[in-house]
C-alpha cells in the first residue's frame, strides 16, 4: 500500500466515512474500498451502513442511489466527470410520453438511470435481479428503462410479458462483440465464457453464461474451471484475481469504460479532504425515487 492510500484509510477514519467501489473502478481504488461491489451489492450497502459520510466510487447514478437511501448522510461523489452514459440516455419527459403511450404499465428502472427516472418509476432492478423482478410483476405489458440489451435478455425469460424497450445501451458494453469472444476461444478452446447481460443478444448466445459482476464472481469461484474469458469492463478482473487466485482470465478486446476510470486516489482524498463533491437531490425527489429502490432490495437477487 502506498502512502497516498495510506492517507486516505486515516482521513476515512478520522471522519467515520465508508468507501464503496464498484467492480469497474481503477484496482487502486478497489483497494482502498471498505465494499466492492455490483450496483446491487453497493445499493444495500449503502442502505445499512452507519457510517456519517460516504465516498462513492464509481459513476453519476450509483452516488445519488446512495443519497436517496440516506438522505441524512453526505454522500461524496470524488469526480464528477464519472458520468454513466447509459443513464443520460433516458429522460423524464420522454420517459412520460412512453408511459402516456403504454397507460398503466408499470415501469421497471434500470438501477443505471437519473434520480429524476427514478422518481418516475415503479420499481428499480439491477442486472442481478432484472428477471426476477419482471416475473414477479402481474402486468402482462411492462415499460423498461433504459437498457435494450437488457431488456432483450430478460425477454428470453418472460414469454407472457411484453417488454417496451427504451433505446439505449452500455457503450462499453455494446464494444464487446461475437468475434473477438469467438476468437479468444479459439486462442483459448479450454475457457468458459462468462458475459455481462448489458452484452448485445448475440455475445450472450455465444457465451457459456451471463450474469451480474457479482453472478460472475460466485460462479468462478465455484466452477471447477480454470480459465474463463470475461465479457464486461476489464477492470473486473482485478477483483476476480483476488477471489479465484490460480485461475486464469482473458478480458474481451476493448472492454473498457473511460467513465468508470475517472476517479482517481487523488480525487478520493480530494473528496474527504475538501467534503467535495456532495450529493445534493430535491426532497420531493428522494421521496419519489426512494420507494422503487426499496423495493428492489427488497426484492433480492
Amino acid at each position: 500500500m502506498n502512502d497516498l492510500q495510506s492517507r486516505i484509510l486515516e482521513l476515512k477514519k478520522e471522519m467515520q466515512a465508508i468507501i464503496l467501489g464498484h467492480n469497474y473502478q481503477r484496482k487502486e481504488v478497489q483497494e482502498i474500498s471498505d465494499f466492492l461491489g455490483d450496483s446491487y451489492g453497493l445499493s444495500v450497502q449503502a442502505s445499512k451502513t452507519d457510517a456519517k459520510i460516504i465516498v462513492f466510487c464509481g459513476v453519476d447514478f450509483m452516488a445519488e442511489s446512495a443519497k436517496i437511501l440516506n438522505p441524512e448522510k453526505t454522500v461524496l461523489h470524488p469526480n464528477l466527470k464519472a458520468k454513466c452514459p447509459m443513464a443520460a440516455m433516458v429522460d423524464v419527459r420522454s420517459l412520460r410520453e412512453l408511459k402516456a403511450e403504454h397507460p398503466g404499465a408499470p415501469v421497471v428502472s434500470y438501477v443505471n438511470t437519473s434520480a429524476d427516472v427514478k422518481a418516475e418509476s415503479d420499481i428499480c432492478c439491477t442486472s442481478a435481479n432484472a428477471v426476477k423482478i419482471i416475473q414477479s410483476l402481474p402486468d402482462k405489458k411492462i415499460i423498461f428503462v433504459p437498457d435494450t440489451n437488457l431488456g432483450l435478455y430478460v425477454q428470453r425469460f418472460v414469454k407472457d410479458k411484453e417488454i417496451v424497450l427504451w433505446p439505449g445501451y452500455c457503450p462499453t458494453h455494446m464494444n464487446i462483440t461475437a468475434k473477438d469472444i469467438q476468437e479468444l476461444k479459439r486462442q483459448h478452446p479450454q475457457a468458459e465464457i462468462l458475459v455481462h447481460p448489458e452484452c448485445t443478444p448475440d455475445v450472450i448466445d455465444y457465451a457459456d453464461f451471463a450474469f451480474s459482476t457479482e453472478g460472475i464472481i460466485r460462479h468462478v469461484v465455484a466452477s471447477q474451471k480454470h480459465e474463463f474469458i470475461i465479457g464486461t469492463e476489464e477492470n473486473m478482473l482485478h477483483r476476480l484475481r483476488k477471489e479465484a487466485p490460480g485461475k486464469i482470465f482473458y478480458s474481451a478486446p476493448n472492454a473498457s469504460c473511460p467513465n468508470m476510470r475517472e476517479i482517481t486516489l487523488e480525487d478520493v482524498r480530494d473528496s474527504l479532504l475538501k467534503m467535495q463533491f456532495k450529493i445534493e437531490l430535491p426532497a420531493d425527489i428522494i421521496k419519489k425515487a426512494r420507494v422503487p429502490l426499496e423495493r428492489m432490495i427488497a426484492a433480492g437477487r
